[in-house]
């Protein structure tokens, strides 16, 4: 897993270092394939690169303290991809330093953290790109352009869902080699070591916000992005641990959103594998969009009848990770707004946020006011 990699211009050269967190860290970021396309749009500007990443050389410049990194001459931009809990104060410290910034979804670990991190953003003039690459994906932009059209009519529920069948006991046994766990902890409570808590620390609450802000920010974001809402009304949300033993956080869940003019359930089952993968099931009272890693399909209503079992509109086209990246390259360049600036990771992340709380308060939970 990618702690901290950053790439620098000497010249006509483009350097990239990694702070590398673990070999063994269970992570499913984007941060390394990042680091591989920008080095591919390096060599496809005539830069020649000079690579010390593991990812590309056996040459590693490690940087076991990140500020060392940031204090080095020369760097333009870093991309952040620790775990959840280390986000803001890795975000703070790289604009304190005036390097632009890639941070890796979710963006906070709470609502209020959400809030300072704009705040210490709007401060600066860095660039700084959430990574919800959905904002960059052509499919699902085309996607919100037939929503916006009215094809849909109005629209009263929307059902995000992810199935994975991934679930396991969490490996607890030593860890092979040396770990600094003092600075792995960062800002979350002191604790002594445990394995498994290095290994999954996403299925742990001092790090990160679970299942739920990992895959149900990219979800929750085009929901409300579709609709043109910056966060839920109130949330209810139950789940439970069925394989994941050791862990904190669910690995079964559903969550209901209320929205001023639709509702939304969130689902997320680890534990199988049927319509595998994402997908967010729209449906107005005119017709009913399924948008997924696939591309999106189009049915109108009313489903009843046979004509309208055969989609009238359609796109087939991944989700893909590049366009993303190369919009936050471009911007690091052009010095223009990113598609995924602050507000937009602070509002994806809302509604999963939310749906923890009422989680943990076992209550429906009301939208707080923020400052």
């Amino acid at each position: 897993m990618i702690g901290l990699a950053e790439y620098r211009r000497r010249g006509n050269r483009l350097v990239f270092t990694h702070t590398e967190v673990a070999d063994e860290v269970e992570s499913r970021g984007y941060g390394a394939q990042l680091v591989l396309w920008a080095l591919d749009d390096a060599r496809r500007q005539g830069v020649t690169v000079v690579p010390l990443c593991p990812f590309v050389a056996h040459q590693v410049d490690l940087h076991p303290e990140y500020r060392d990194l940031l204090a080095q001459p020369g760097i333009d931009a870093v991309v952040i991809a620790t775990p959840d809990h280390q986000h803001a104060p890795n975000l703070i410290t790289a604009l304190g330093a005036k390097k632009d910034v890639y941070l890796e979804k979710p963006m906070s670990h709470s609502l209020e953290q959400s809030q300072q991190m704009i705040k210490a953003v709007r401060q600066t003039k860095q660039i700084v790109q959430i990574g919800m690459q959905r904002r960059s994906a052509p499919s699902v932009i085309k996607a919100k352009e037939v929503i916006d059209k009215g094809m849909l009519g109005k629209v009263t529920m929307v059902k995000p869902m992810w199935n994975w069948n991934v679930a396991k006991e969490l490996n607890n046994t030593p860890l092979p080699g040396k770990l600094d766990w003092e600075r792995f902890l960062g800002p979350a409570r002191q604790r002594e070591l445990q394995p498994m808590r290095f290994r999954s620390w996403r299925l742990f609450w001092d790090y990160s916000g679970g299942n739920m802000t990992d895959q149900g920010t990219h979800l929750m974001d085009v929901v409300q992005w579709f609709n043109n809402v910056p966060h839920a009304s109130s949330a209810i949300c139950f789940g439970q641990i069925a394989k994941s033993i050791g862990s904190e956080v669910p690995d079964v869940f559903c969550a209901v959103f209320e929205y001023p003019t639709f509702m939304a359930t969130w689902t997320l089952n680890y534990t199988n594998s049927y319509d595998n993968d994402w997908s967010i099931q729209f449906q107005g009272d005119e017709g009913t969009m399924i948008l997924s890693n696939e591309g999106y399909k189009v049915w109108k209503e009313p489903w009843r009848e046979m004509k309208n079992r055969t989609p009238v509109l359609s796109m087939e086209a991944p989700v893909p990770i590049e366009t993303h990246i190369q919009n936050f390259l471009d911007c690091v360049k052009s010095r223009k707004e990113p598609n995924a600036p602050v507000e937009v990771g602070a509002s994806a992340v809302s509604a999963p946020h939310l749906a923890n709380l009422a989680f943990k308060q076992n209550r429906r939970v009301e939208f707080p006011k923020l400052g």
